[in-house]
């Protein structure tokens, strides 16, 4: 099993979900009002007067077949529109109750 975990703009709150759907990712953990900064070249989203926007986030747990198909489909959700911007991160489930 792996954790993706997805950062998003808030605007592709609806479309993450959707996607999730889709692909039959039923369970995940969503977190509202996430701040932060894209390394590269990402504007801060603070929420603030001068940076107003602000990021929402995704942990689901998938089986390791489904990780490329779930990236995959981040990619093309980013590559619609860049600057809107979304992100995944994926790692070990070493163990789960």
């Amino acid at each position: 099993m792996k954790s993706v975990f997805i950062v998003f703009n808030q605007a592709f709150t609806s479309r993450v979900e959707y996607m999730l759907d889709e692909l039959g990712h039923r369970g995940f953990t969503f977190f509202e009002n996430v701040q932060g900064r894209g390394s590269e070249t990402g504007a801060p989203h603070r929420g603030t007067h001068t940076w107003p926007e602000m990021n929402s986030a995704v942990l689901t747990v998938v089986p390791d077949d489904r990780v490329d198909e779930l990236l995959d489909t981040v990619r093309k959700l980013d590559a619609r529109n860049r600057e809107v911007g979304v992100r995944a991160f994926v790692w070990n489930i070493e163990k789960s109750v």
